[in-house]
């Protein structure tokens, strides 16, 4: 899955010729799962239209300040566009262009969106040759370089004036990649390694039964996809569950006992940088399980349990610089409860959920926690999707590496 899924792309387009290559680079931003807006300088039109443009991005085209050929005419708002931008990307970059982001010469719609956007700027010179060795063009180079933005190198080939050499811009598909791989390489985890457990277990009572509970999984699946989106290779270790996981940082193990999962945590866990424990583990399972399926008793029907390994705990007894987050469901004494498993498990941080809160607990599409680290600093959050709690999560995760 690419990086720029689900991100807003704020494309500007300048009045070159490469401008003719953006209806390709739109597509492959939505092919990408981007959100595509497009600001066109009133020359870029000369060489691309509008509607090629609209019906590919799937928005309107914004080239000046308001919409003349409107009955009402709407005030296109520049700051609204840079704000709703997660990166800008002006391609093509023609040296007027750069001239003007350089030196702040808002005379058009992009110049004005560009000075009031507060997201990472990227840029995609195209000119001819000696434009793009010329003095003025390396100060707007530098300058802009000064304020933070990126360039896109451009890349060798034939110009439009016939001469062959540096300025022709970027292949949409090395922008995409240079993209892709820019802000990968600024995602917050990138390198680290997160064993994440999810969903419930099934411990056999027969071929057909089994003892398990309620979890559904979703919260270990929104923390593994989270901590991908930031960049974080992630091994999932994952009960029955009906959720899958599309990213290609995530590595998906399945398993149905807790056996299976204890095996697993083992297998992975002196490989990793942080576990976190966001499965259901039965705490028991039967001591002796049939081979056959269990006819119906007249009267009632026993069955003798043993406790399942405590994966948790025994990860917390052989780790060593790894980061450990364990999760507690309690119904009374939750705080104390919690911070007795921190003791016991050799816990890093313990996220607390209270069956007492409404919008909390298994099945919910929300969750209420409260985090409490080892030093028993207490932070109760808000009832939130947990995809948000999941978020929250990984952003202590993120604190912990910036200590």
């Amino acid at each position: 899955m690419s990086v720029l899924r689900g991100k807003n792309i704020l494309l500007g387009i300048s009045g070159g010729i490469a401008a003719y290559k953006t209806a390709s680079l739109v597509r492959l931003f939505i092919k990408a799962g981007a959100h595509v807006q497009v600001i066109m300088t009133p020359a870029s039109k000369d060489f691309v239209t509008p509607l090629t443009l609209s019906t590919l991005s799937k928005n309107p085209v914004h080239s000046s300040f308001y919409n003349q050929d409107e009955e009402n005419e709407k005030w296109n708002n520049h700051v609204e566009l840079g704000l709703w931008a997660d990166l800008m990307v002006i391609a093509p970059a023609t040296a007027n262009t750069l001239s003007k982001m350089a030196n702040g010469t808002c005379d058009n719609l992009l110049i004005a969106t560009y000075l009031s956007a507060k997201c990472p700027v990227y840029f995609a010179p195209a000119m001819d040759l000696d434009m793009y060795k010329h003095p003025s063009t390396i100060a707007s180079f530098t300058a802009l370089h000064n304020f933070g933005n990126t360039i896109i190198p451009a890349e060798s080939g034939e110009l439009a004036s016939g001469l062959s050499g540096e300025g022709r811009m970027a292949e949409p598909e090395n922008i995409v990649s240079f993209l892709e791989e820019d802000l990968e390489s600024r995602l917050p985890l990138k390198g680290k390694k997160i064993l994440i457990t999810a969903g419930p277990t099934y411990e056999a009572i027969d071929p057909v039964r089994f003892i398990g509970n309620h979890s559904s999984g979703k919260m270990g699946f929104d923390i593994a996809k989270s901590a991908a989106n930031l960049g974080a290779s992630v091994i999932l270790v994952s009960g029955p569950t009906i959720f899958k996981a599309d990213h290609s940082l995530i590595k998906v193990i399945n398993v149905v006992s807790g056996q299976e999962m204890y095996d697993a945590c083992h297998q992975y866990f002196d490989q990793v940088d942080v576990a976190i424990a966001a499965a259901a583990v039965a705490d028991y399972k039967p001591k002796h399980v049939a081979t056959q399926k269990i006819k119906k008793a007249p009267d009632n029907f026993v069955i003798e349990l043993e406790k399942t390994k405590d994966i948790l705990a025994s990860l917390g007894i052989i780790k060593k610089n790894q980061f450990l987050i364990g999760f507690a469901l309690e119904t009374e004494n939750e705080i104390e409860n919690a911070k007795g498993k921190i003791q016991k498990k050799n816990l890093d941080l313990i996220v607390l959920n209270s069956l007492q809160d409404k919008g909390a607990g298994f099945g919910e599409p929300t969750n209420k926690v409260t985090f409490i680290d080892k030093d028993f600093n207490i932070e109760p959050m808000e009832l939130k999707s947990k995809e948000a709690v999941a978020d929250d999560i990984l952003n202590k995760v993120i604190a912990h590496f910036n200590e």
